[in-house]
């Protein structure tokens, strides 16, 4: 692909989310929405309305067969990612996928093995790592600024009040806090720590039978440790907190999209670095991909496919330990 050709996305699923992202996209240069895709046509036609787009699709078959789409953005519920995402792949369009990946592991295992037979680009939409000051922060643990990072500590709760007909609270849509919650801190942790060894957790139930609270221990066999907290029954600042074996990084709320952290180097005042992102904060991932279609990698090496995967082990063995099991949505039509 030429280096300076314009990409042309679709989006799949115009939710509040697509809602938020759509925008950013006057932030990246040599990238046009040219179409958006739902299961209810006058849905995606009030998307496209809203949003300046040129086709709207009810259904997802026209977006999939349109020649003029280079990359899809998907973000469906979570058990609808895989089913449109393997069609995706198949039909040779690029994909970023909302988080989380997929409801399951065993989901994220099929996209991901289609994307690499296929060779064709995937990647989870988690922006928090494309984020200005977290690149800072990579860079500063990277350079030894904090020494060896050791602890991760990460909170993220918001308080949504219970109604079963809420996505958030039904089974079906993957509902509960992990999936949605859960995916930024276990990745936070992950990106500075790695894959874990065990994880251990507490928590509760809604009454539709998806975890509304949990607490995370992920240990690593060298005595490394994350503690992680997420709640949709309660606020929590939105904190996280790197401690190295030589100072610490401080990242206010919200953690998930900084724009601005603290360094504490021991003996030494503490030096805060300002860094807000373009627009909303998708700018940065919708760049990332456009990057690497136009490098002809079929994987981003900032969020690779393996750590996705590592992400969505830890994500489902918790939710496991609680009694909640997800599943695909094996009735999407695509």
């Amino acid at each position: 692909m030429s280096t300076d050709r314009v990409i042309r996305w679709g989006i799949v699923g115009p939710g509040r989310i697509a809602d938020s992202v759509a925008p950013d996209f006057a932030y990246v240069e040599g990238a046009e929405l040219v179409a958006v895709a739902s299961r209810v046509q006058e849905r995606a036609q009030a998307f496209a309305d809203k949003h300046g787009v040129a086709r709207a699709y009810g259904g997802y078959g026209g977006i999939l067969g349109d020649d003029e789409v280079d990359a899809l953005y998907i973000a469906t519920p979570h058990p609808q990612h895989e089913a449109v995402a393997l069609a995706a792949l198949a039909a040779g369009k690029a994909v970023l996928v909302e988080k989380a990946f997929t409801a399951t592991v065993a989901g994220a295992e099929r996209v991901i093995a289609a994307a690499r037979r296929e060779r064709v680009f995937a990647m989870e939409a988690m922006w928090t790592r494309f984020q200005p000051a977290v690149v800072k922060i990579r860079e500063l643990v990277a350079d030894g600024a904090i020494g060896e990072v050791r602890q991760v500590q990460a909170d993220l709760g918001v308080d949504r009040p219970y109604d079963p007909k809420d996505r958030l609270f039904d089974p079906a849509q993957g509902g509960g806090a992990m999936l949605d919650l859960g995916v930024y801190v276990v990745s936070i942790a992950q990106h500075f720590l790695g894959n874990p060894t065990s994880v251990a957790v507490s928590g509760s139930l809604a009454p539709t039978g998806v975890d509304v609270e949990a607490g995370l221990l992920l240990g690593y066999d060298d005595g490394r440790a994350a503690a992680l907290l997420v709640s949709l029954r309660n606020p929590t600042p939105g904190r996280a907190r790197l401690h190295g074996t030589k100072g610490w990084i401080e990242i206010p709320p919200r953690f998930h999209h900084p724009k601005a952290f603290t360094l504490h180097r021991f003996g030494q005042e503490p030096e805060t670095f300002d860094l807000p992102p373009l627009g909303v904060g998708y700018s940065h991932e919708l760049i990332e991909v456009n990057d690497c279609l136009r490098a002809g990698e079929t994987e981003s090496s900032v969020m690779p496919l393996d750590d996705t995967l590592a992400v969505q082990r830890v994500l489902n063995e918790a939710s496991e330990k609680l009694g909640v099991f997800h599943h695909e949505d094996a009735r999407v039509a695509v």
